[in-house]
C-alpha cells in the first residue's frame, strides 16, 4: 500500500495550538520550529488527525502502526520508526537523515528493522 503525506504540523507551545504547513525541515532533534519531545517526529493515520503529531498520513492509523521497526523515507528525510509504547496513537521515529518533507511526499520503505 502507498501513503502520502496528508498534512504537517509543529507544536512550538505545549498546550497551544499547533501550526499547519504545506513542507517543513525536518532537522535531527525533529521539525524546526517544534518544541523538543519524546520522539523527533511523531507520525499517525487519517483516522487520528486531532492528535499532536507532526506527520499524518493519508492512510488508517493501524497501517501506519504496521511500519513499526522499519525505516522510511518521506520526501528527503529517513525516518527509524518505532511503536510509542504508550497509548498514544502512531509512531514515533528518529531522524536519520534531515531534509524536507512536503504535503503529498510518498513515504518508502527502504529497511526493514527485522
Amino acid at each position: 500500500m502507498t501513503m502520502s503525506v496528508r498534512s504537517i504540523h509543529t507544536f512550538p507551545e505545549q498546550r497551544a495550538a499547533g501550526h499547519e504547513h504545506e513542507s517543513a525541515e525536518v532537522a535531527l532533534l525533529g521539525l524546526v520550529g517544534d518544541r523538543p519531545k519524546k520522539a523527533a517526529v511523531s507520525v499517525v493515520g487519517n483516522d487520528s488527525p486531532h492528535t499532536r503529531a507532526n506527520l499524518v498520513l493519508d492512510a488508517p492509523t493501524h497501517e501506519v502502526e504496521a511500519l513499526t521497526g522499519h525505516v522510511v523515507r518521506v520526501g528527503e528525510v529517513l525516518l527509524a520508526v518505532e511503536a510509542t509504547g504508550n497509548a498514544c496513537a502512531g509512531l514515533y521515529a528518529a531522524v536519520g537523515k534531515p531534509g524536507f518533507v512536503h504535503v503529498g511526499d510518498v513515504l518508502e520503505v527502504v529497511e526493514d528493522g527485522a
